[in-house]
């Protein structure tokens, strides 16, 4: 399959593009505190918008209030086919620690949050996170968080409801409560877990965002990657990004980063066609 900047996929009744971007570095380290360059950070939204992507990832713990805050300063009011999604279960300490926020009280608060910062009247996607483990899936139950999604979607104040790092027993405790439009854990080119559970979403319709994408707080190193990148005149960025678009039809991606050249270079990873041979040499890596 090539993949090309025309490419959709439905989340929720949006078609949104392929390539979308991930707001978390926009803030402080770790997602933690005030952006470095606030000029830079608003800069950086408006290039994406204005490069065609509509399909922004925030979360309103990400600061905290921070990247909200910045996309509203930099986007409102909004295009009608600008999806903004964002997540909740957690809240910061003073240090940046992550603290499970995940009580009833504590997940409407997030979700009126988000509105707040965001200046939306309707969240169109809410992610429950998973506290149950740290950046990878860790079983237990996540009834309790998402029945009160689904009373806060009742309410009219969420439209759709997805999950992040979660298991495939937790994506299928959440659909007999409410339908699922995506599934948001971590994967990449190197870090596959999630395999058998990308199949089955993708058999059902349902988008699954890998995040750290490029890595994250531990950025992707090979020198397989680098040797095919250098093949193909690429980053070793792009080829990664490319390679999950080519890996399933129901993949999205949310990249993130605070430069705008990084940004556009992210973007045009769109456009890179890898070969089937360059595939399998990709492929391996997991092995590896």
């Amino acid at each position: 399959m090539t993949t090309t900047t025309d490419d959709f996929v439905t989340l929720g009744e949006r078609a949104v593009k392929r390539i979308g971007y991930g707001a978390m570095q926009l803030a402080g380290p770790f997602g933690f505190g005030p952006p470095k360059d606030r000029d830079g950070a608003l800069a950086v939204l408006r290039a994406a918008v204005d490069a065609g992507v509509n399909h922004i990832d925030t979360a309103d713990f990400y600061g905290p209030h921070t990247t909200n805050q910045l996309i509203r300063e930099a986007l409102h009011p909004y295009s009608d086919d600008l999806t903004l999604v964002t997540k909740v279960s957690a809240r910061r300490g003073p240090n940046g620690e992550w603290i499970p926020a995940l009580s009833p009280t504590e997940l409407t608060a997030a979700v009126h949050d988000n509105l707040r910062n965001l200046g939306l009247e309707q969240l169109h996607v809410v992610n429950l996170r998973s506290m149950h483990g740290v950046h990878e899936p860790a079983e237990g139950s996540i009834e309790e968080a998402i029945t009160t999604l689904a009373e806060l979607r009742e309410q009219g104040l969420i439209r759709h409801i997805g999950v992040s790092n979660v298991t495939a027993t937790q994506v299928a405790e959440a659909r007999r409560i409410v339908p699922i439009v995506c599934v948001q854990n971590l994967y990449n080119i190197v870090h596959r877990h999630d395999e058998p559970l990308i199949d089955s979403l993708a058999a059902e319709g349902i988008a699954y965002v890998p995040f750290f994408p490029l890595g994250g707080f531990n950025p992707l190193q090979s020198s397989v990657l680098e040797e095919v990148a250098a093949q193909l005149n690429a980053t070793p960025m792009q080829v990664a990004i490319a390679w999950l678009l080519k890996r399933s039809s129901n993949i999205l991606l949310i990249p993130g980063t605070s430069n705008v050249e990084h940004l556009r270079q992210n973007l045009a990873a769109a456009d890179l066609i890898l070969p089937d041979e360059v595939m399998a040499k990709l492929n391996g890596l997991a092995a590896a």
